[in-house]
């Protein structure tokens, strides 16, 4: 014979006729399913708090990534490489080894622009996004890569300079000068910038 409890137990509430759930088995599943809904109301808001400072930095990073590979792809490779041709990424050897080097810069560059997207991507799904902050790492991405070009490409190991046939000291001036700005501007941009973890996320609105 079956004990009353049965058909709550298997069926609901509604299959018992009014019965009032009784019985070990019931009280031990009730137990289990109230700290499940606990432990995932807890789950729910605790990784939220945790994971926003790795979001904050994911999102700068991705920014940082995405200008520096536009600043090579598009600012250095396609202006100064292709369009005004005054310079290849490498120039100390002949024009096959020239194109050569723009070919593996531009491959280099791009996935640097691609892995920022993917990123930034990554954390849009996760959080609302403050635009001000990526837009910020992306000018300090553009600048870094400018400023290392500018001093470390042309000064340093001397591998290309901007123009050939001119004098460099004015175009140095402005592209190191220009460079420095815009990761000047950049970082001010950060610091001014709310972090990730005082926005709210998506659904913050419909949950409101």
């Amino acid at each position: 014979m079956r004990p009353r409890y049965w058909n709550a137990f298997y069926h609901g509430p509604a299959a018992a006729d009014g019965e009032r759930w009784s019985g070990p088995g019931v009280g031990r599943r009730v137990g289990r399913n109230r700290s499940r809904r606990e432990e995932s109301a807890v789950a729910s808001t605790v990784p939220v708090a945790a994971t926003a400072p790795a979001h904050d930095r994911r999102l700068v990073l991705s920014g940082v990534l995405f200008g520096c590979g536009i600043a090579g792809s598009v600012i250095d490779l396609f202006v100064f490489h292709l369009l005004l041709q005054w310079h290849h990424f490498y120039d100390l050897s002949t024009p096959t080894v020239a194109l050569v080097a723009d070919g593996l810069f531009h491959g280099v560059t791009w996935l640097l622009t691609v892995w920022g997207l993917f990123m930034f991507a990554a954390v849009r799904r996760a959080t609302a996004i403050p635009w001000g902050r990526w837009a910020g790492a992306v000018l300090v991405g553009v600048g870094f890569f400018q400023l290392f070009d500018g001093v470390v490409h042309h000064k340093i190991l001397g591998i290309h300079q901007i123009r050939y046939g001119v004098d460099l000291f004015v175009y140095d001036l402005v592209w190191i000068g220009s460079a420095i700005l815009m990761l000047v501007v950049g970082l001010v941009v950060l610091w001014r910038t709310p972090r990730l973890a005082a926005v709210a996320p998506p659904d913050a609105d419909r949950r409101g």
